[in-house]
């Protein structure tokens, strides 16, 4: 939303979680396309993952989750594709969702190009159809905590009834206390020429806020416009849940055998970054 500078200054100091804004405009065109950058930087883990660390997720997943076994795999949120590409290699066969034109874009041209057999879906996964017969379903990198609760319920109940009996699902959400660390960050800002909100000259300032009552942390984003002073407003809303209201949520979306990680991938013992491992199987019956 285009705001005026005034408009900061009289801001809502406690927002309701989601009231203004669903999450960063990561479906705009011009921000996809920066935001790709970003994606297949190999100078942070960001965005996405370096390649290095993608791969040994991967290898985990296709050894250790579905034990060598071509199946049918679902990425709710793939991004440009990193984890469903290697998967394919692997023999897998792969459906990617995501709502961001350009990273699907490069996904769907990389895995031509490579004769892959990958499927990239343009759709938000909140209403995409996901299909059916899935080995294996994966959201992951946190993306799960941006959902209102409500929305996080259906995505997983539909990655259900999508699956295979006893398919597994991997989800990799945030830990409760780095939602609190999140919404507890101090406010900040930073000038640039060009950057992920903006490739014009800018200032972006930033506000972190914890709703105690709902468990929410919401973060602002307000870019200005050197130029013109005009100011661009992004905001988004992050669930934060505690192990067992993460075992509980599944257990009422269709899955039992559930396994907490630390992480995700071959250290899954040992914590790693912000994120906790979930894998759960469909419930049989």
């Amino acid at each position: 939303m285009t705001l005026e500078l005034i408009d900061i200054v009289r801001r809502q100091s406690a927002p309701k979680p989601w009231a203004e804004g669903e999450k960063i405009p990561w479906n705009d065109p011009d921000f996809s396309r920066r935001m790709l950058k970003e994606h297949l930087s190999q100078a942070h883990d960001a965005a996405s993952r370096r390649f290095e660390i993608v791969d040994e997720h991967v290898e985990w997943i296709h050894n250790q989750v579905v034990r060598g076994n071509p199946t049918r795999i679902l990425d709710l949120g793939c991004g440009p594709g990193l984890y469903t590409s290697r998967l394919a290699r692997l023999g897998h066969r792969c459906v990617g969702i995501d709502f961001s034109p350009a990273s699907i874009a490069y996904a769907r041209e990389r895995a031509e190009e490579a004769g892959l057999e990958c499927t990239y879906l343009e759709q938000d996964i909140r209403t995409a159809n996901y299909g059916a017969e899935y080995g294996l379903v994966m959201l992951i990198f946190g993306e799960f905590n941006v959902f209102r609760p409500e929305e996080a319920k259906d995505i997983l109940t539909r990655a259900c009834r999508a699956m295979l009996p006893d398919g597994f699902l991997l989800l990799e959400p945030h830990a409760f206390n780095k939602v609190v660390e999140t919404g507890s960050e101090p406010s900040s800002w930073c000038s640039a020429e060009k950057g992920l909100f903006s490739s014009e000259p800018h200032l972006c300032l930033q506000e972190s806020l914890w709703d105690a009552d709902h468990n929410v942390a919401i973060e602002r984003y307000y870019v200005i416009d050197v130029a013109t002073g005009k100011v661009a407003c992004s905001s988004s809303s992050m669930q934060a849940y505690t192990n067992e209201e993460y075992q509980l949520l599944l257990a009422e979306c269709g899955f039992d055998r559930t396994r907490l990680y630390p992480s995700l991938g071959a250290g899954a013992d040992g914590p790693q970054g912000d994120f906790i491992s979930i894998l759960a199987q469909k419930r049989s019956g």
